[in-house]
């Protein structure tokens, strides 16, 4: 299926997109994505299912300190945001083409993201389908592991049934992560939760919506663990 976000126009993804076949070598979880940035010493942010990036190029304008790796499996979503981010010249923006919950389960060194991003995620709304959601037992498993020390992931979604999901998972993971009520972030507009493009389209709708920001625990494990 195409959206056609391209508008005929040939989308450049050079210096701000990487297909997954492209990533440096990793043995289980060890890739650092710092090192895809030009700068590698600054504190660094994933955003899962970027869209057409929206919130990445916002959100990297205001907090130029930061970088931000977003991570989107439609390939017509990741080729049109990483030609955005090359269009706005912004270095602090890269788009993974890969299976998020794969990069964070399997490929995503430990202990190295500040902050996960989850807005406005598939909510998978069959029963059979409820499997494909990334938030999931392992997954929030995974996501303690990625996390700095003081990391946190925010959660956003229009969907009633996913909404329900993710505050049992949390309560779930309680010893994960402790939950705390969602601040929008510096470039989201006024009235916006987050301001991505979904975000918009919803409000026009007139659908209510939910948030929360779960923030990392320090468990027992955690003295062992690479830093």
């Amino acid at each position: 299926m195409s959206f056609g976000l391209s508008h005929g126009r040939q989308l450049d993804t050079s210096g701000h997109g990487i297909e997954s076949d492209d990533l440096p070598a990793w043995t289980g979880s060890s890739l650092d994505p710092r090192s895809l940035f030009e700068r590698s010493d600054v504190p660094l942010e994933l955003e899962i299912g970027s869209g057409k990036g929206t919130f990445l190029m916002q959100q990297a304008a205001t907090q130029t300190g930061t970088n931000f790796l977003g991570i989107e499996w439609s390939r017509e979503f990741y080729r049109y945001a990483a030609d955005r981010a090359r269009r706005n010249q912004r270095a602090n923006v890269l788009l993974l083409h890969d299976d998020g919950s794969e990069f964070v389960r399997f490929k995503c060194a430990t202990g190295i993201v500040n902050v996960l991003h989850l807005y406005f995620t598939d909510p998978w709304p069959k029963k059979r389908h409820h499997k494909r959601r990334f938030v999931q037992n392992d997954t929030m498993e995974s996501m303690h592991r990625i996390l700095k020390p003081d990391g946190c992931i925010h959660l956003v979604t229009d969907h009633d049934d996913l909404w329900a999901w993710y505050c049992d998972h949390a309560k779930r993971h309680a010893r994960l992560f402790d939950e705390h009520p969602f601040n929008p972030p510096s470039s989201a507009g006024l009235g916006e939760v987050v301001g991505t493009n979904f975000e918009r389209k919803y409000q026009r709708e007139g659908r209510p919506f939910h948030a929360m920001t779960l923030t990392r625990t320090a468990i027992q494990e955690d003295h062992t663990s690479a830093s």
